[in-house]
């Protein structure tokens, strides 16, 4: 009781909350580190246009105990569902159609689908326009009101209610994107390449390729709304082209894969705030590499202990160690994917195998994760698809 004499009630609340948001992460490492064993329906989205054999949304079984993938087929036939992402209660999934006037002018689509656990097949709910052309990335909050959606080529994001019934209402936020970067042919104007939530959901975290900003929205999801924040954005280096975003578990640290410029880039986050402050950027090529090179997708390991990410030429996955203090990047290795163009690539949920999806060798190479350096060993099991771009788990049992 002595700590408390003397304490005015306003530093009792705020030793409070202090104790309360501890808590919360440490909540958030405890469950990221416990097994998920047990079994899993995997979802495919995929390219469907300019050659590609694909159709659409494509299902597997995957037993997460004894590593065994199966094939379910074809799960609904839509266009270019090359994001997808699954509601919290695990009765539906939404997909972005990445096409430029797929829903009216200027707009690509995003589609509902109702889930059949038992088969893998997914019925269509509805569809509505992204506002925006060209989306490309697509989030679920954890309570399950909404979807939130990135559009490339628009250069916007939007956030879409989503009804009892799974389908999707008419958009409740909009914000557009001005302005353009360093690269003429790249960043001519705005491209927002994705949106991510903080695991409270206050905030949304979105990469803009073209303006080469990680910008910062307040979000409140009583209302679907997006505002700016203060301040509304961190800045990556000219020319670096932000793509995609992840957390590390701990929720002190975020990290950005710039796609220009082949760099990951790692920030401290405050997030009662949403201050974001730049640690390090490192490259993700070997230094001796001299060819064109795009980075795709960047991912912590559940443990928090290592960051992956893909090169689109080199055609490898970069592993570095994350230091548990600092939050900073070593590079261990560039593990090549065995394929060509690996697009975007996931870590099951049990941190044990990453799946790597080789968009124009139309396959999906899974690798063994080495719990104590990171390392990438393949298995010698790879699934046959064509234009693999994301990979989604759904546990079942």
């Amino acid at each position: 009781m002595s700590f408390y004499i003397g304490m005015t009630r306003s530093h009792l609340l705020r030793s409070f909350a202090s104790l309360c948001l501890l808590a919360f992460f440490l909540s958030l490492i405890a469950s990221a580190a416990e097994p998920q064993k047990g079994k899993y329906l995997l979802y495919v989205g995929t390219y469907t246009q300019d050659g590609s054999t694909s159709k659409g949304i494509y299902a597997y079984r995957y037993d997460a105990t004894t590593q065994e993938v199966t094939s379910l087929g074809l799960a609904a036939e839509t266009t270019n569902p090359s994001w997808v992402a699954l509601h919290p209660n695990g009765r539906f999934l939404y997909a972005v159609n990445e096409v430029q006037n797929y829903n009216g002018p200027n707009s690509g689509g995003v589609s509902a689908f109702a889930i059949d656990r038992a088969t893998g097949k997914l019925t269509f709910l509805n569809e509505v326009a992204s506002r925006g052309a060209d989306p490309c990335y697509i989030t679920v909050d954890q309570s399950g009101k909404y979807v939130l959606v990135a559009n490339y080529t628009g250069g916007s994001i939007a956030a879409f209610p989503i009804s009892d019934d799974g389908k999707l209402g008419s958009a409740s936020a909009f914000i557009q994107h001005t302005g353009h970067g360093l690269n003429p042919k790249r960043q001519e104007a705005a491209h927002a390449h994705s949106i991510d939530l903080s695991p409270d959901e206050r905030f949304a975290f979105v990469d803009d390729l073209g303006l080469d900003q990680l910008l910062v929205y307040k979000f409140d999801k009583s209302k679907g709304s997006l505002k700016p924040n203060n301040p509304p954005f961190a800045k990556l280096d000219a020319g670096a082209g932000p793509r995609h975003f992840a957390l590390h578990p701990s929720g002190q640290f975020a990290y950005v894969v710039s796609e220009l410029a082949s760099t990951v880039t790692a920030f401290s986050l405050q997030l009662r705030s949403g201050m974001l402050h730049r640690l390090q950027t490192t490259s993700t090529l070997p230094d001796d590499f001299k060819g064109e090179n795009d980075d795709a997708e960047v991912e912590v390991h559940p443990s928090g202990k290592f960051l992956y990410a893909s090169n689109r030429g080199h055609d490898s996955i970069t592993v570095f160690a994350i230091d548990p203090a600092k939050g900073t990047l070593t590079p261990v290795e560039h593990a090549s994917t065995q394929g060509k163009t690996p697009r975007n690539f996931a870590i099951d949920p049990t941190g044990t195998l990453l799946f790597a999806e080789n968009q124009q060798s139309n396959n999906i190479v899974i690798f063994h994760i080495d719990q104590n350096t990171g390392k990438l060993t393949p298995t010698g099991k790879t699934l046959e698809v064509g234009q693999p771009v994301c990979v989604k788990f759904l546990k079942i049992d």
